[in-house]
């Protein structure tokens, strides 16, 4: 590094609120790229941490509803078709999360957004944490009634405190808790599925000839899509196994088999074990409603009550609800701490890059969790399908957007640069591209949703949703000719971006405003030269708490 920084260059000019952003980010890498020197883990070992995070119930919760309201036959089409849509549209994020070390807000602020553009998408993403931080809390205060007769107020901020101490250390702990509760997670959870198949076969019958509430569950295409459209709000998951993708270890000719494994099982591919836990849902609560109790189906959408309704058959009853408490305790902490994560992460950018003041991650973990214990106080569960059903419309026109920039704008037009940018100064404040695509599809699908185009339309808001949200980024791209994708091309460093295999260097370069050194793809020349007129540098996070924009390069002209 001598060669590179001279001694002028190295006397740093420190900021307080820089320096204590990076600092305190240096767990978790809260507001930017992960650097090499921090990716230890394998890429088995970042896959199960990801895998750990989609331990949620909410699946089996959401499979029970949309069976019953619709019937087998429509809610597993559904279940189907968004399982698709989330596969196909996850996918380019994944690997450009793992190939770049980023997170999707990272992403998003390059792919058709602009870097303030995104911060509406961080709020949509943000929400998505809390809905679903509340329904597994929801979940857990149940099994905490049932199991231990704690009242369900309490059994909410239960489920919410607990969470708080878990959150704090960031990727190192969260590897660790996923990777040792894993094994334990599946044995509770598969075992019970197996002996209900062996022991009770008639219970698949039941399950295929199984009508709904309505008493007509043959299949019918605006069922179907009513289905997926709350199987799609799980859309916004990708976004949280990309907060552990970013950690992948580089890619070489060495571990491309392994990386890729990892990438698809842990990225896209999660969708096909929540798909599996969504019939599963079903199963167990038709086999409740149709073998023990018709009256069952009051409690069968409650994944607590499905569990203990098969340990039961098959143990004696103290035992059968130890295990049901422990499995709903379990899955509950396994995700929620995912999603207080990944939620105290989009809110901290969000804010820190507005306001440019970080105000500390744990700030936004304790705002995450109040929102959500205030849902759960309010009793969401019962108005599941329709704060599912309507959130799915702003997660797919994110995601979609984005995945339709990058294969569609990146690689087939070749109009957004195929690098991701996400630093301040490289980029436009708004980029039309992404942001009035997501609006545009994101408000026609949601008035579709509310009925505002009439009751024959109102089932199809998904498709509107995605439709719009793939085709509008290649139209709005070629109308601006992508002139608002970059504000800048050259970030002033005379250094390659990557390693001769392509993934980001790890050469390092002093910030002269925190006075620590970052990686080369962290990096950019700063907008004020040393005493002497030397070029100084500066890290994207110290530029994002900047106030003053003195370090910020000049737009550079077309």
């Amino acid at each position: 590094m001598s060669d590179v920084l001279t001694q002028s260059q190295r006397q740093a000019t420190p900021n307080a609120d820089a320096i204590s952003a990076a600092k305190e980010s240096l767990e978790d890498y809260t507001l930017r790229f992960a650097p090499r020197s921090y990716r230890k883990w394998s890429a088995g070992v970042v896959a199960t941490s990801a895998l750990g995070g989609i331990a949620y119930l909410a699946d089996f919760s959401i499979g029970a509803n949309i069976g019953i309201a619709y019937g087998t036959a429509n809610a597993v089409l559904g279940i189907i078709v968004a399982a698709v849509i989330i596969f196909v549209t996850g996918f380019p994020l994944a690997y450009y999360a793992a190939r770049y070390n980023i997170d999707l807000d990272l992403i998003t602020r390059g792919s058709g957004f602009g870097y303030y553009g995104s911060v509406v998408t961080n709020v949509i993403f943000a929400t998505f944490t809390f809905i679903f931080f509340a329904l597994e809390g929801s979940i857990m205060a149940q099994g905490l009634e049932l199991g231990l007769g704690v009242p369900q107020w309490l059994g909410y901020a239960v489920s919410t405190v607990i969470i708080i101490p878990l959150v704090v250390y960031g990727m190192k702990t969260l590897a660790t808790l996923q990777v040792w509760t894993t094994p334990l997670w599946l044995l509770l959870m598969v075992i019970p599925v197996g002996y209900l198949v062996v022991s009770h076969p008639e219970s698949i019958d039941s399950f295929f000839a199984y009508s709904g509430a309505s008493g007509n569950g043959g299949p019918n295409l605006a069922s179907v899509m009513l289905a997926a459209g709350v199987c799609l709000s799980l859309m916004a998951q990708i976004a949280e196994q990309i907060d552990y993708l970013r950690f992948m270890p580089p890619k070489t000719a060495a571990n491309k088999g392994a990386w890729w494994r990892a990438v698809i099982l842990a990225g896209p591919g999660w969708v096909l074990f929540g798909a599996i836990k969504q019939v599963v849902g079903l199963f167990i609560a038709i086999y409740l409603i149709a073998t023990l109790d018709p009256a069952a189906s009051v409690h069968a959408n409650e994944p607590v009550h499905q569990f203990l309704g098969v340990y039961q058959e098959m143990m004696p009853a103290w035992l059968a609800m130890t295990l049901a408490v422990v499995l709903v305790v379990i899955s509950q902490i396994k995700i929620n701490v995912t999603n207080a994560y990944s939620g105290s992460l989009a809110w901290t950018n969000s804010f820190t890059r507005i306001t440019k003041t970080y105000p500390g991650r744990m700030v936004f973990v304790v705002v995450n969790l109040v929102i959500a214990l205030v849902l759960m106080e309010a009793n969401m569960f019962d108005f599941l399908n329709t704060i599912l059903g309507f959130y799915a419309n702003c997660a797919m026109a994110w995601v979609v957007t984005v995945a339709s920039d990058i294969a569609i704008n990146k690689y087939l037009l070749k109009i957004s640069p195929k690098v991701p940018e996400f630093r301040r100064g490289m980029l436009h404040a708004v980029n039309p591209v992404g942001f009035v695509s997501m609006l545009v599809s994101a408000g026609v699908s949601i008035a579709v949703f509310f009925g505002a185009f009439g009751a024959s339309v109102q089932p199809y808001s998904p498709i509107f949703a995605v439709l719009l949200a793939l085709i509008l980024p290649p139209v709005l791209a070629i109308a601006t000719r992508g002139r608002f994708y970059l504000r800048r091309t050259d970030d002033g460093i005379d250094l390659p971006m990557f390693d001769s295999d392509g993934n980001p260097s790890d050469q390092k370069l002093l910030c002269h405003v925190t006075g620590l050194e970052f990686e080369r793809p962290d990096m950019l020349r700063s907008g004020q030269d040393g005493p002497d007129g030397e070029p100084r540098f500066i890290s994207s996070l110290a530029l994002s708490t900047d106030k003053s924009g003195a370090f910020v390069l000049p737009a550079q002209k077309n």
